[in-house]
């Protein structure tokens, strides 16, 4: 059994999530409870096993085709160390490697110092200047913040790669789950906002607070009916499930589809991952889920190890548009609406120029070699055209 914790907005509400979460740990053995508990450093232990499983396997072996991205053509000829620091993720999988030698046979003067052992540290490392190169997942509020008050200006930020369609730790993309037993077999961003969230006063982008952004408590949607099903269906509560809003995929997600507001459905159920006994990361969210006929989660990678008894909903950018399922090639390709990204970012200076050595390797990443590279480690997923020379356009 998972515990499941409730988001409460009120003295009442945190009451009552108290009382039902003394009555489930008096009505659970101790030991049982026990083995939920998620202890930071074993919860770091059990993390580096997983990344050494999968760290240097090629999941795709698909080859798409990437003749449309440009070509790496040096502007010039730079030399020095280029220290990157950020997602281990990098270095632990063959990427770093295959980034560092093949740009290097087009710029042979050029050194890599790399310290990657989190994405926590990517905007950091450039506001207190041990780094020209950051590596993470979507910069945070916080961290912006941080830039922001030390350099006056935002990072440039440079989209790296895709995030994986399957393979947890490389940035997947996120998916919407239900009973298969659910006749749904699509939602649209707005829904979905009235699903997960709750009204608010606006939305942040970035630092950038937009009261526009605000909605009312009747967009919220609590009921099976009030998407559309009839019969059984229809007056039954809609039962949502979600990650600790501590995790970075809770920001992510708020920021897709509840306009960065990190208001919540106040009766959201979410979970964390622990240390199962063998050693393994558990999180209990899946299976809490497939028991649960009324129930629906947004999940990374949510085809991975999904029960049958799940299945994940196509997704639509608009209410009545085009239904995109989640798929490798739609996440490829970006049609689908929920991808993540994997980012590089870099100091600028007020011009908004970029030092030679830093600016030629990030054109190299986002050149058609640089995501060759991606494709042949095989878990990123490599961009499309469109986005590569838009990077390229950020490039003075």
């Amino acid at each position: 059994m998972s515990i499941r914790f409730i988001v409460p907005t009120s003295a009442a509400g945190l009451a009552g999530a108290l009382l039902s979460l003394s009555l489930l740990l008096g009505a659970a053995p101790a030991a049982a409870q026990a083995d939920k508990v998620a202890h930071g450093l074993a919860l770091q232990a059990a993390r580096a096993k997983f990344v050494v499983v999968k760290a240097k396997k090629a999941f795709y072996t698909q080859r798409w085709n990437l003749s449309r991205l440009p070509d790496y053509r040096p502007r010039q000829q730079v030399s020095g160390t280029i220290r990157m620091s950020g997602s281990n993720y990098i270095q632990d999988s063959n990427l770093g490697k295959f980034w560092e030698e093949g740009f290097r046979k087009y710029q042979p003067g050029v050194r890599f110092a790399f310290n990657m052992k989190t994405t926590l540290a990517a905007v950091p490392a450039l506001v207190f200047g041990v780094a020209d190169i950051g590596v993470g997942r979507k910069i945070t509020f916080a961290e912006q913040l941080l830039y922001e008050r030390y350099r006056n200006r935002d990072p440039l930020t440079i989209t790296a790669a895709t995030g994986s369609y399957n393979v947890t730790g490389w940035q997947p993309g996120y998916g919407i789950v239900v009973s298969r037993q659910n006749p749904l077999t699509c939602l649209s961003l707005q829904q979905l906002d009235g699903i997960f969230g709750a009204q608010r006063t606006g939305g942040w982008k970035g630092t950038s607070w937009h009261p526009e952004w605000a909605r009312g408590p009747q967009e919220n949607i609590r009921t099976w009916g009030q998407l559309g099903l009839t019969g059984d269906w229809a007056h039954h509560e809609i039962n949502a499930y979600g990650l600790t809003l501590r995790y970075h995929q809770a920001t992510e997600m708020s920021d897709a589809i509840l306009k960065g507001s990190d208001k919540w459905n106040e009766r959201v159920r979410i979970y964390a991952n622990y240390v199962t006994r063998d050693g393994k990361l558990g999180r209990g969210l899946k299976a809490d889920l497939a028991k649960d006929r009324y129930g629906i989660a947004w999940i990374a990678a949510p085809t991975y190890h999904l029960p049958p008894q799940l299945k994940v909903l196509a997704v639509s950018r608009r209410t009545g548009g085009r239904c995109v399922p989640y798929t490798l090639e739609t996440v490829r390709d970006r049609t689908y609406p929920l991808i993540s990204q994997i980012y590089m970012f870099a100091n600028r200076g007020k011009d908004g120029s970029v030092k030679p050595l830093v600016r030629e390797f990030l054109r190299y990443v986002v050149s058609r070699q640089g995501q060759e590279a991606v494709e042949r480690d095989g878990k990123y997923l490599p961009l499309t055209a469109k986005v590569a020379r838009r990077q390229l356009a950020k490039l003075h």
